[in-house]
């Protein structure tokens, strides 16, 4: 294995199994792991008898850790880049120092494996042809709305990350935003407990306050259609129309006529979009 190299490793999501033989014939070969969290990354490496000196560069450390393993990398040694599940820097740690070694001019090389996004978009029966990944949403709800507003016109498949205490508030805020659409929502995948939910936002979310909420979870929603993207035009121009002196319910009535759509759905979602922005 050549000198000064800095390999991108993906380790499993869940099952251990699914790590590759690339991956652990570098894992073996590198003079050293850097890591997200040491603990956790040992139960992988002691499950595959890998022994190497670690150095963990979790986010309050990473620009810190950065320095100290480009400094590494510049005096001939490897080193490989793994975070907690996945590939590092997709909506986890590793971005800082893949950034530094791109400045150094460090060779960086990739060692592909599972990610969280395709896994669960390969099976979310939703279409595969275009997608955005989005990651975590804003934590806070005005913020979240206001990002699912402006992704509510887009006609792509869209692919979010969520924590199990913001999960039905951010769905609840889906359902809002971007009406009643097929999801896919998949959590602990590879693991024991795996569990995917598919049908519109509404029944899933009926599914999900009934079940028991733990793990990360992957939401897959359905882009918008062309109706809905008409409708979204509507309720635009009832805002301009406001915006330009015209009352609410006067609005509502020229836009619906115009786009031959329900006042009183129309009138709704106009007092919705106002609130939320």
């Amino acid at each position: 294995m050549g000198e000064s190299k800095l390999y991108i490793v993906s380790t499993p999501i869940g099952n251990l199994e699914d790590i590759t033989l690339r991956a652990l014939e570098t894992l073996k070969k590198v003079d050293y792991i850097a890591c997200e969290d040491t603990e956790h990354s040992l139960k992988l490496l002691n499950h595959y008898g890998i022994k190497k000196p670690l150095i963990s560069y979790w986010s309050e450390k990473e620009k810190v850790r950065a320095e100290e393993i480009i400094n590494k990398i510049k005096t001939g040694k490897t080193i490989a880049l793994i975070t907690d599940a996945g590939t590092p820097g997709i909506s986890d740690p590793g971005a800082v120092v893949i950034s530094r070694a791109i400045q150094e001019g460090i060779d960086i090389i990739p060692i592909p494996g599972p990610t969280a996004i395709i896994t669960a978009l390969s099976i979310s029966g939703l279409s595969t042809e275009e997608f955005t990944f989005i990651g975590f949403l804003p934590v806070k709800q005005s913020q979240r709305k206001k990002k699912l507003l402006q992704l509510c016109r887009q006609q792509r498949t869209i692919v979010f990350y969520e924590a199990p205490h913001r999960i039905l508030q951010s769905l609840y805020d889906m359902l809002e935003i971007l009406g009643n659409r097929k999801v896919c929502i998949a959590r602990e995948l590879t693991k024991m407990f795996e569990e995917v939910l598919r049908g519109n936002l509404e029944d899933v979310i009926l599914k999900l306050e009934e079940s028991k909420i733990a793990g990360e979870y992957v939401i897959v929603v359905e882009g918008a259609s062309k109706v809905q993207n008409n409708f979204e035009e509507a309720l635009n121009e009832v805002l301009d129309l406001m915006k330009k002196g015209k009352g609410r319910k006067e609005a509502v009535k020229i836009v619906s006529e115009l786009y031959n759509i329900s006042k009183k759905e129309l009138y709704e979602k106009s007092l919705k979009r106002e609130e939320s922005e």
